[in-house]
C-alpha cells in the first residue's frame, strides 16, 4: 500500500539556458529530478476528445512535461483529484507512484515527455481503478 496523495506531485521548474536562436532545457538525473532516468517515451497525435493514462504504479515515479502544446494532468489518489495543466516545456510534474492519473484536454500538436524510473514492467500497473482503491486502501 502507498500513502501518496495529490499534494505529493510536485510541479517543478526546470531551469531554461537562453540562448540567441532560442532556449535550451535540460533534466539531469539526481539534480532536477530525484531518480536516474531508465525510460523515456512521449505521447503525441492524441486525437481531440481521447483520455490517455487510466492508470496507477505500484512503485514507478514519473516526470511529465508537456514538450510542445497544452495537456491536463488529472491526479487521484481516492479521495481528492487534482488536475494540474501543463502548457510550458520548461514546467514539469514529478508523480510519485500510488496516484491514479489521467491524461486529457491535448492541445493541437501537444506533446507530453514522460521521464521513468524504470523500465516498463507490466506488473508495475494498476489499470483498473476498483483495483486502484483496494490498493490504497490495504485490501
Amino acid at each position: 500500500m502507498i500513502h501518496s496523495n495529490v499534494y505529493d506531485a510536485t510541479i517543478v521548474q526546470l531551469p531554461i539556458n537562453h540562448k540567441d536562436k532560442g532556449n535550451l532545457t535540460s533534466v539531469n538525473n539526481y539534480k532536477e529530478i530525484p531518480f536516474k532516468i531508465k525510460r523515456i517515451y512521449y505521447l503525441y497525435d492524441v486525437p481531440g476528445g481521447i483520455s490517455r493514462g487510466g492508470h496507477a504504479h505500484k512503485e514507478l515515479q514519473q516526470f511529465i512535461v508537456s514538450a510542445s502544446g497544452s495537456f491536463d494532468l488529472v491526479l487521484d489518489d481516492t479521495r481528492i483529484k487534482r488536475t494540474i495543466t501543463l502548457n510550458r516545456p520548461y514546467f514539469g510534474v514529478l508523480l510519485p507512484p500510488g496516484l491514479w492519473r489521467e491524461l486529457n484536454n491535448f492541445s493541437s500538436g501537444a506533446i507530453c515527455l514522460v521521464l521513468a524510473s524504470d523500465i516498463y514492467k507490466e506488473e508495475d500497473y494498476i489499470r483498473e481503478y476498483f483495483k486502484f482503491k483496494q490498493y490504497k486502501n490495504g485490501i
